[in-house]
């Protein structure tokens, strides 16, 4: 796919970090066949791949340039009568696209793998002839961002294949970093495509590729594919935003006096440090401009600040903050808490006497490195690393939470559009947190993840019998959202039938969760099977319900009753206290209520426990719902040799369950034990006298 660029003046200006000083940068859009292959003769190359070795050899100066030698003859062989729709000979794509990685400092089998990514889909070249001219490596790569035959899958072509690449850079990310770099060349030769196809393509590029980008800190990629989106799908913003740029590009820029002042400031202090003014690209400017209203000089722009070692970092932070005064909400440590993407600086504003504020990054050289290229800057992440297995099993260091469980997730997705949806839904989640297990395990789940998202994060489908969870030690409800740090327990259910209910689906941020649940709802359309009926009315044993039980008030004649709110057995310490129609209650010595009657000036009465054993209590049970808990409940209760006097069950809030039991004891000495049965029982989460 080819054409002109949609702004190529406009976007030549992005990134200008990007170009070496000394070397022009090749325009691979501009040139022609002649211009390509050069005017020699067949066995000497022509000049575009001299431009990318050059690119390569800037950050790689030892590397051996034969294999990219190699690698170009076959592509621009295989690829040679193929021209792309604005009239360019193809081999300028596979050219553009390398030359982009090798500008990132990609390593030499990433940018043979590049030049020959189109080859096994556009040209009778075959994955068997990569493979044993240049390895099994590149042909794993090449083999990765190979499309899918739409022959053969449909309307599903663009999600398998999505799937496929994301399938391949779970075991090896330059699978990804090409396919990012092969989009940014197609966005930047978009504008000879329909419109409507420029914006089909636009927006599984903001919805899809940016947000991948973005997850593997290629922020180069990012920042442009970004402007060339907004270009696209936003056009009248797009032109606001471009002329308000233009309108203060002519302008004094403060922030190069206010650089200028960093730099005496850290010369002065002897820290060797670069500062450069860093511009801000269109969507950034856009995004600012509806947060801040009017924007001023220094809004347009950040100051950067490179230095050698992490601890220069915080020296010049140190300074900064010494000598300006700093605006403490913007502060940022993204070195100590690097972000997920792998991403580390400091990042602060500064106040400056002449009334501006200006924003400051500060990060190493090295940082600055993969700040901007990301897992690219890497080299090769999948060499054979210290520890490695017997086996030669490959390190892999950037294999990140929002990674794995993509990989996991979409094995249980066989349907395209539930695999597209919930890739979407996955990758639209900006940030992550990481919670510690009740094992001493960790989970990485998107922010804004809840309880349910953690169980099926853990258990997979055992999480259906899930019934709570405590966070950082206290109860709380399924769909409770957590925070970065939390410690999470959850809680299962014994009982194989018990399954997720439907108002889960409305916490469930991950698709992993959101799949499951959705599939064991499909399968179960008339839910999981109902808990045992509980009983509404209490039921009594005349005698006992209102009786003293063993407990003899120092008043003859008297009536003792013990008192229900509080239900005292022996040994409890208790106090009797005479009510209307001359009865003596009975409290423990604790009770609240005790307080309240002597308040109210009743009088105490002494009272004491008979010699007999048996006594009544009433206990309550915390439990989450689930079903046949009050059967095992009370046989549970029954296996202490327990009677049953009254039990009654409160409807369920937010899936917990409240009972009281009123129980005759035959001893009370077996209420620890008959308490601890209780709370044994799956679902049962605290048990406590009443």
């Amino acid at each position: 796919m080819s054409a002109e660029a949609t702004n190529p003046e406009a976007h030549a200006e992005v990134r200008p970090e990007l170009r070496r000083r000394g070397r022009t940068r090749l325009d691979l859009r501009r040139l022609g066949r002649a211009a390509l292959l050069g005017p020699a003769s067949r066995d000497r190359l022509p000049d575009a791949i001299g431009h990318v070795a050059e690119a390569h050899r800037a950050h790689h100066p030892d590397a051996d340039l034969s294999i990219l030698r190699r690698a170009y003859l076959l592509a621009e062989s295989s690829h040679r009568g193929q021209m792309r729709k604005s009239g360019e000979p193809y081999i300028t794509h596979p050219l553009a696209v390398t030359l982009i990685l090798a500008e990132l400092g990609a390593e030499t089998t990433t940018l043979t793998a590049s030049l020959l990514h189109d080859t096994v889909e556009d040209t009778e070249v075959t994955l068997d002839q990569v493979r044993a001219e240049f390895g099994d490596e590149v042909a794993f790569i090449v083999d990765g961002v190979t499309k899918v035959e739409k022959i053969d899958y449909g309307a599903a072509a663009e999600p398998e294949t999505f799937r496929k690449m994301l399938v391949a850079t779970g075991n090896d990310v330059r699978v990804m970093s090409i396919k990012l770099a092969d989009r940014l060349h197609n966005m930047r030769t978009l504008g000879v495509m329909r419109p409507e196809k420029q914006a089909r393509i636009a927006k599984v590029t903001r919805d899809v590729l940016i947000p991948l980008a973005e997850r593997l800190g290629v922020q180069a990629l990012k920042t442009e594919l970004e402007d060339l989106v907004f270009a696209i799908l936003h056009p009248e913003e797009y032109e606001r935003t471009r002329a308000l740029i233009a309108s203060h590009a002519g302008a004094d820029d403060p922030l190069l006096a206010i650089a200028e002042s960093v730099r005496t400031v850290l010369r002065d202090a002897g820290i060797a440090a670069e500062v450069l003014v860093r511009p801000r690209h269109f969507v950034s400017v856009h995004r600012i401009s509806r947060t801040r209203g009017e924007l001023r000089g220094p809004d347009f722009g950040r100051i950067l600040v490179l230095v050698g070692e992490n601890a220069d970092c915080y020296a010049v932070l140190g300074e900064l903050h010494t000598c300006f005064t700093p605006v403490i909400s913007e502060f940022k440590d993204f070195i100590a808490v690097p972000k997920f993407n792998l991403y580390q600086s400091l990042h602060t504003a500064v106040a400056v006497p002449e009334g501006y504020v200006a924003e400051v990054i500060v990060r190493t050289r090295q940082m600055h490195r993969v700040a901007e290229a990301g897992v690219v800057a890497l080299g090769n992440p999948y060499a054979t690393g210290e520890g490695a297995d017997s086996e030669d099993e490959r390190v892999d260091p950037t294999r990140p939470g929002w990674l794995s469980r993509l990989l996991d997730w979409q094995q249980s997705a066989p349907d395209p559009d539930t695999f597209w949806t919930g890739l979407r839904a996955e990758l639209a989640q900006d940030r992550e947190i990481t919670v510690y297990r009740a094992d001493g395990g960790t989970l990485a789940l998107p922010a804004g993840a809840s309880c349910i998202d953690a169980a099926y994060a853990q258990h997979g489908e055992a999480a259906h019998g899930c019934i709570g969870a405590r966070v950082n030690g206290r109860l709380t409800s399924l769909s409770a959202t957590l925070s970065d740090g939390d410690t999470v327990q959850l809680l299962l259910a014994q009982d194989a039938s018990s399954g997720p209910a439907a108002d889960w689906l409305g916490h469930a941020r991950t698709p992993a969760a959101r799949i499951a649940i959705s599939g064991w709802l499909q399968a179960h359309p008339d839910g999981p099977v109902p808990a045992t009926a509980a009983p509404r009315a209490p039921l009594s044993v005349p005698g006992l319900r209102g009786g003293g039980g063993n407990a003899v008030a120092d008043l003859p004649d008297a009536h003792v009753r013990l008192a229900g709110c509080c239900t005292p057995v022996p040994p409890d310490a208790v106090a009797g206290f005479v009510v209307r129609g001359g009865a003596v209650t009975v409290h423990r010595v604790h009770c609240p209520a005790v307080a309240q009657m002597r308040s109210l000036g009743r009088t105490s009465v002494a009272v004491h426990w008979r010699a007999t054993a048996d006594c009544r209590v009433t206990l309550l049970a915390e439990s989450f719902g689930r079903p046949h808990l009050l059967a095992d409940l009370t046989e549970a209760i029954a296996r202490q040799g327990v009677e049953v006097v009254s039990a009654t069950v409160e409807p369920p809030v937010e899936q917990r369950v409240r009972h009281s039991y009123t129980l005759h004891l035959p001893d009370a000495s077996v209420l620890p034990a008959l308490m601890r049965a209780m709370r044994d029982v799956p679902g049962v989460y605290d048990v406590g006298r009443a």
